[in-house]
């Protein structure tokens, strides 16, 4: 394993005070996690809805640094963001919408957070001057990207989803605001994330809890779309380096940019690592306007120092485990509106539909 970097200090460019909306979710609490538990000198103030997706238990670990605040609030509320935006030196925004699936079921409530919320975020970071602005975005922008070739930050964005399609919104809105604005803006574009707290909604926490319940793995289609996995530690360090160095007004990628990883060989991965058998794999009808292949080319992001340390081998192994360890975290999830999304979404090829 390559040696860890450390984590950029305040004098290294990371503002002291930091507004970190979207902060009890899964990317965004690892980042918590990370500035509180390595970092010195940090003020942290988490601002999140608490929709199905967010949860304090992910905070858990900060709760008594001395650093942390939660408030629990919308960054629509216009009135909320100005005031928190006042208190603070700079927003890191992972408040979003983020699953492609729910996207197509519901895209309202997409263009609502990922738009007009990220919006809001900007306007209360102009007018409090910000020195730093980072919108946390997907590699999702870029769309289906062809053999062999991997998505640059100067490429075209050309999302195909309802959720792809506000990120990139966002983002547009962020380069539109540094470019008339001159608002301090950075855009991180992260590939598939993986790792411990990941609502199981996503298809590694939710392959790994369903084998552990000997329940079926929805496996889309044929199962060859391919993604490139960046284990949830590697993704919040890549986010601190680009907050730290980044050059404003530009984007940066965030992937290990290695071996591409396909839906079934997830499903057979978890699968070796519980026991469980391949007759668990239950084949489903494919996602609608599913994108065959994610690849990004992350040579921008290294440059400043960052790189990613984690295996997909060693973190799919870890992932497993902590799972295993934490039913008390999952459990209680998939029952109620994850069971009524799980059923709405998946529809087997043949036979009846899965139950969880």
């Amino acid at each position: 394993m390559a040696e860890r970097a450390s984590l950029p200090s305040v004098g290294e460019g990371i503002p002291p005070r930091l507004l970190v909306t979207g902060g009890a979710g899964f990317i965004g609490s690892a980042f918590v996690r990370l500035l509180l538990g390595e970092g010195e000198g940090f003020s942290v103030t988490v601002l999140d809805k608490l929709t199905y997706a967010g949860n304090l238990a992910n905070l858990s670990p900060v709760d008594s640094h001395p650093g942390y605040r939660f408030v629990h609030g919308d960054i629509c509320d216009a009135q909320l963001v100005g005031k928190l935006a006042n208190e603070v030196d700079c927003i890191v925004n992972f408040a979003a919408e983020t699953h492609v699936d729910r996207s197509i079921l519901e895209p309202g409530g997409f263009i609502r957070t990922d738009v007009l919320g990220t919006h809001q975020l900007l306007e209360a970071a102009r007018q409090a001057r910000h020195s730093r602005f980072l919108q946390v975005s997907t590699d999702e922008v870029y769309g289906d990207v062809a053999t062999p070739e991997r998505s640059h930050e100067t490429d075209l964005v050309q999302p195909r989803s309802p959720y792809s399609a506000s990120k990139a919104s966002g983002d547009l809105l962020c380069f539109a605001y540094h470019a008339t604005y001159d608002l301090p803006v950075l855009v991180t574009r992260g590939s598939n994330t993986y790792g411990p707290y990941q609502y199981p909604e996503k298809i590694v926490p939710l392959f790994i809890t369903q084998a552990l319940d000997q329940l079926p793995l929805p496996v889309y289609g044929d199962g060859r779309a391919v993604r490139d996995y960046l284990h949830v530690d590697d993704h919040a360090r890549g986010i601190a380096a680009v907050l730290a160095h980044g050059v404003v007004g530009e984007a940066y990628n965030l992937g290990r940019g290695e071996e591409l990883i396909s839906g079934m060989m997830v499903a057979q991965a978890v699968l070796r690592l519980t026991g469980g058998s391949d007759n668990l794999i239950q084949p489903v009808l494919d996602r609608p306007g599913h994108d065959r292949r994610y690849a990004l080319d992350s040579t921008k992001a290294r440059g400043l120092g960052w790189t990613p340390e984690v295996s997909f081998r060693d973190g799919i192994a870890r992932t497993v485990r902590w799972y295993e360890e934490r039913r008390d975290w999952w459990g209680p999830i998939k029952s109620g509106e994850f069971l009524d999304f799980y059923r709405r979404n998946y529809h087997p090829l043949a036979g009846s539909a899965p139950t969880s």
